[in-house]
């Protein structure tokens, strides 16, 4: 899962008709338990259109997004937001929520 910049969100949510970005802050621990899982399943899933962005870095687009809290999976259909998923129960509810 890479780190996507400003650019490299704008050109991947765009241009792709289903994608998924990962919000996290540094510094919280649910967050790195949510990094783990979400690696697991882009090992399962490598076609998977996924990146990781640091939320601390696009203030602009959590309040665009209206982000509630972080750990935060995003789901965009051609650029829109189609869904938010903030509990990360399980390796297989994620998997199963991402399998195209």
């Amino acid at each position: 899962m890479n780190e996507w910049t400003k650019q490299e969100l704008e050109r991947e949510i765009g241009g792709n008709e289903q994608t998924y970005l990962y919000l996290y802050t540094p510094m919280c621990g649910t967050c790195q338990m949510a990094k783990k899982m979400l690696t697991v399943v882009n090992e399962l899933l490598p076609n998977l259109p996924l990146g990781q962005a640091n939320l601390n870095f696009i203030p602009e687009k959590a309040l665009e997004w209206e982000i509630e809290s972080v750990p935060c999976l995003l789901s965009f259909e051609k650029g829109q937001v189609t869904e938010k998923i903030y509990a990360f129960h399980s390796v297989e509810y994620i998997y199963n929520k991402l399998k195209i």
